[in-house]
């Protein structure tokens, strides 16, 4: 399948790397230009991946029509972009029979719309996929063993995604559950700054233990409340990932965590850093869909009262400590 990937940032960099090594031609598509050119020169993502080599078969591009005209197009961009560019992408390439894959881990402010809703609604004529799971991009990028996961709504299509972008060192498995392996990848990063909050105020391996096994059931009971299923939650887009980011120094948002528990405000944290913590506006959206869902999320309130009202992280941890004892439920 000819691919364009949309988004070139440490994710879009990564895939474009994975999937042209085998010299198969990838267009990979980034918004600033003057990073793109850089690129071009050095075939090398410096903000974002330094010391990875682009394959000679990527074409680097900060022009959307370039990215017409082909089989399968990736949806790498931050979150909060993600409607923005697809309105941009439609407009410029009009109608297509590409398939659509979001590789974009988010819920959108407001309207609380998952990524491939949003899709949907500016591609209502596409098939649309999602893949998701615990995937670092720098070991991706390396060729480090990944497993991950495809959804689709249409079987025929996810098998078809499986054998053209799975291989030996990257395993893809299929789902025709789109809604959950969409809300694991998205909710996780919330409890991955908690996580890392944990971290930072050196609260120990027992705490953190504690937290995040609550944490997976918190997104269970909130993604079955939003649509999903309960046992997919249990697999790689949901506890796989929420393993990787709450315990990986490599996560965005886990590192945010950190440097938040150990002191740094936010504002500090983000002028300091080039890439994007998906924790920080899902976090917002989905308090929003939980106060409109009427279900108990204490660790997702928590993590929105410290990212968007200022609370601090030791008091926030330490009033998920007093809540009152129950039954354990998962």
């Amino acid at each position: 399948m000819s691919t364009a990937i949309i988004g070139a940032g440490g994710w879009g960099t990564a895939l474009a790397c994975l999937w042209a090594k085998d010299g198969r031609k990838i267009v990979l598509w980034g918004h600033n230009p003057d990073r793109i050119i850089r690129m071009q020169k050095t075939r090398e993502n410096g903000d974002y991946l330094p010391g990875i080599q682009l394959p000679d078969s990527v074409h680097v591009t900060a022009e959307l029509n370039e990215c017409v005209d082909v089989d399968l197009i990736v949806l790498a961009t931050p979150s909060t972009a993600l409607r923005n560019v697809a309105t941009l992408l439609a407009k410029q390439i009009g109608v297509t029979d590409a398939v659509l894959l979001s590789c974009t881990k988010g819920i959108e402010h407001g309207s609380g719309m998952r990524m491939t809703e949003i899709l949907r609604e500016t591609f209502p004529g596409n098939n649309i996929a999602v893949l998701s799971g615990p995937n670092l991009a720098n070991e991706v990028a390396r060729d480090l063993p990944t497993a991950t996961v495809i959804a689709c709504d249409d079987g025929a299509i996810a098998a078809r995604l499986q054998t053209t972008l799975g291989s030996q060192r990257f395993r893809v498995y299929t789902s025709l559950d789109v809604v959950s392996v969409e809300l694991g990848g998205a909710l996780k990063n919330v409890f991955a700054v908690a996580a890392g909050i944990s971290d930072g105020l050196g609260l120990g391996d027992n705490a953190k233990a504690a937290l995040v096994t609550r944490s997976l059931a918190e997104l269970v009971r909130f993604g079955v409340a939003m649509g999903g299923t309960a046992d997919a939650f249990y697999g790689l887009s949901g506890a796989g990932d929420l393993i990787l980011t709450c315990y990986s120094e490599r996560s965005r948002n886990h590192s945010l965590g950190h440097r938040l528990g150990r002191g740094e405000s936010l504002p500090d944290i983000i002028a300091s850093t080039k890439t994007v913590a998906e924790g920080i506006p899902t976090a917002r959206s989905a308090w929003e869909c939980a106060r409109r869902l009427n279900i108990a999320t204490p660790i997702t309130d928590e993590v929105y009262a410290i990212l968007h009202k200022e609370k601090k992280p030791a008091v926030a941890l330490e009033e998920l400590l007093k809540r009152e004892p129950r039954p354990e439920q998962t």
